[in-house]
């Protein structure tokens, strides 16, 4: 997007010189006098619109009864900078009274304040009263209408032009762009190729390529790229970013690097959309690499580079990286107003270090609404709520607005923390006292809390009652409560909702297999495993992952590729005996095959975030804070299990898996069990 803004601001330049010389802002855009003498208002006129004081200036212009055109020149361009329809109006109306004609130049110029002011009425007014046009009067109004959405008025004047030019090609192709027209932008494309007379340049190339971007046609995108080669257009670097952004929106990442690659004068906005690229195609060693050679190419980063970096730490759990671009933005002296201070606050929450987030948001002068979000968000999701919910109201009292997913983080830590009615509160809140309209994320926050609380008839009644149609994470939620609670009825209700949503998911047929294999139904179990071999659906593996010393290492059970996997099951053994010392029992009534009881522990001891925290265990030294990360929810034993570790090895261990932190620490989790 970047790019493409980059790409408009261009054709904005180009909008002004293209036209006519003569409605260049530097220069009088009337009929010029051989000979101006200048009586003393309008000296003073001139001298006002020089210090930008333009209402002074309009009220001075009553008293000249035959002003200059130089004079009309300067406050017209004044009113351009103001952006001010009023003054633009009286101008035109002193202009009429005053009895002087403008000419085509000067009518244009009019016409481009109208437009560019907000005023598409008054503009094609002047344009319809107009004896003599030429190209420039055509040329302005279309790019106004272009430019305001007004794309088919645009479309109808185009086609009625006598002639048309470069600029009349790009404005329209641009505007259908702008207004999310690709296809059609394609489609003129085509037929000005078909014109004579109209050579594409970089402006119009741009254009195209931002179409071919957001229509996803690549082999188009490659074509266009073949003329560039072929006509030697001038290529600088927004032509370059914008085929290297059309590369990259079509999937063709090597493509796009290779552009980059070519692009001599890169600068930062061209670094960042290719790093960016990176992350958001998943291949984030190549987007830390491309930003680790941003750092030493000379290329101050910004804080748009800032914010797409930081968001991937977050996406991918990499605190380390976050803390050295953290550093790095320190040592640099960024603004911490800007939004990668938000990024900051977000990047420690989700990799869980509430302390340094905490510290980071105090630390920001004015927190915006993301900031405060993302940081009540993280206490919910790391088993503070109180902390949530006080901050939430410290939102309030700042005078900050919240928003619908502020709310979210809200509920979210009602819900964990069980004060059920106290997230009832707040959700009719949403509505009644702070005016937002409730989203379907708000009414799956509730069903979960309603659920986990085992107040299924709430629970129903609300989604009967829910405007919209409820989704899967609502379906999800309740599906989860009454795996909590052992009610088979509504699961299966829950369950088949979700069955039409989504057959593809794994995790609700596990989730419906793991609550018939806990109450001892395996025939049912069985045949939900077998609708999954129908459908096609293979569960997805459980990973765990922890980082020591800058190197990740995952875990997955039944994988013996470790190199101290023998130590690591040996640690396991020698805690499963303490445990049982400690009153341990494994909980084997969600292990989904129906065998021996001495097989299904055997099976619960190898989970991979057991074998990652082991292994972390025996990796550092004593006493070292032990962080995991899981890709799935992890399970009542595992949740059981690492209570009893944390004590044992006196450790403080944090578990991240697919639904929040759990933070364990001597013989007890931060969820308090209610998770």
């Amino acid at each position: 997007m970047r790019s493409i803004h980059r790409q408009f601001q261009a054709l904005t330049r180009h909008s002004i010189s293209t036209c006519s010389e003569t409605i260049h802002p530097k220069k009088t855009f009337f009929k010029p006098q051989n000979t101006l003498i200048l009586c003393k208002d309008e000296q003073s006129i001139i001298s006002l619109c020089k210090r930008h004081r333009l209402t002074e200036a309009i009220q001075l212009l009553d008293h000249i009864p035959h002003p200059s055109p130089l004079l009309y020149s300067n406050l017209l361009n004044l009113c351009l900078q103001h952006k001010s329809i009023e003054n633009t109006k009286k101008i035109h109306t002193h202009i009429k009274s005053s009895g002087f004609s403008p000419g085509v130049s000067g009518f244009n110029r009019i016409i481009d304040c109208y437009c560019k002011c907000g005023s598409l009425v008054d503009a094609r007014k002047v344009f319809d009263e107009m004896r003599d046009r030429d190209l420039c009067s055509w040329n302005i109004l279309v790019s106004g209408y272009a430019k305001s959405g007004r794309i088919d008025d645009a479309r109808k004047l185009f086609d009625e032009m006598p002639q048309r030019d470069n600029f009349s090609w790009t404005a329209i192709i641009s505007g259908y762009v702008r207004n999310d027209m690709p296809n059609e932008a394609l489609d003129m494309c085509r037929l000005m190729m078909k014109d004579c007379n109209v050579k594409c340049n970089k402006f119009t190339i741009c254009s195209l390529l931002a179409a071919s971007a957001a229509s996803q046609r690549l082999i188009l995108g490659k074509e266009i790229h073949g003329h560039i080669v072929r006509t030697g257009i001038d290529s600088d670097a927004v032509v370059w970013s914008a085929l290297s952004d059309m590369y990259g929106k079509c999937g063709s990442l090597d493509e796009a690097r290779h552009i980059f690659d070519k692009t001599s004068d890169r600068d930062v906005v061209t670094w960042t959309a290719m790093i960016d690229r990176y992350f958001k195609h998943g291949r984030k060693e190549e987007g830390f690499v491309l930003f680790s050679e941003l750092l030493k190419s000379g290329n101050r980063p910004n804080e748009f580079t800032f914010a797409g970096v930081l968001n991937a730490c977050a996406h991918y759990n990499m605190e380390s990286i976050g803390k050295e671009v953290h550093g790095y933005m320190a040592r640099i002296g960024f603004d911490q107003s800007s939004f990668a201070a938000s990024a900051l606050v977000h990047m420690y929450c989700k990799c869980g270090n509430m302390e340094v987030a905490d510290k980071v948001f105090k630390w920001i002068p004015k927190p915006d609404l993301v900031s405060w979000t993302s940081l009540i968000n993280g206490y919910a999701q790391n088993g503070q709520p109180e902390e949530a919910l006080k901050l939430f109201e410290l939102l309030l009292e700042s005078g900050t607005k919240p928003d619908h997913i502020t709310f979210v983080g809200v509920l979210s830590a009602c819900t964990h923390s069980g004060l059920v009615d106290k997230g009832l509160e707040y959700f009719n809140s949403i509505k009644e006292k702070h005016g937002l309209v409730y989203t379907v994320d708000h009414y799956a926050c509730v069903v979960d809390m309603l659920s986990r609380s085992g107040r299924f008839s709430e629970a129903e009644e609300m989604i009967k009652e829910m405007p919209m149609k409820p989704d899967k994470f609502l379906w999800a939620s309740l599906l989860a409560g009454c795996r909590t609670h052992g009610n088979l009825d509504l699961a299966e209700r829950a369950a088949n909702a979700l069955f039409k949503i989504e057959p593809e998911n794994a995790a609700t047929y596990v989730t419906l297999s793991n609550i018939y294999a806990a109450s001892g139904k395996w025939h049912e179990m069985t045949e939900v495993r077998k609708l999954m071999d129908v459908n096609g659906v293979v569960k997805k593996p459980g990973l765990s992952w922890t980082e020591i010393n800058r190197k990740v290492y995952t875990f997955m059970m039944g994988d013996t590729s470790h190199p101290r996997l023998k130590e690591i099951h040996e640690l396991l053994e020698e805690f499963q005996k303490k445990m049982r010392e400690e009153g341990y029992v494994p909980k084997t009534d969600n292990v989904l095959h129906d065998v021996e009881e001495e097989q299904k522990e055997q099976n619960l001891s190898y989970h991979s975030e057991k074998l990652a925290i082991a292994f972390a265990v025996l990796a550092t030294p004593e006493g070292t804070p032990i962080k995991v990360f899981k890709n799935l929810r992890t399970c009542v034993d595992c949740h059981t299990a690492m209570k009893y570790i944390s004590k044992l090895a006196s450790r403080k261990i944090i578990v991240r898996d697919s639904s929040r932190f759990h933070c364990f620490e001597n013989g007890s989790c931060s969820c308090k069990d209610y998770w």
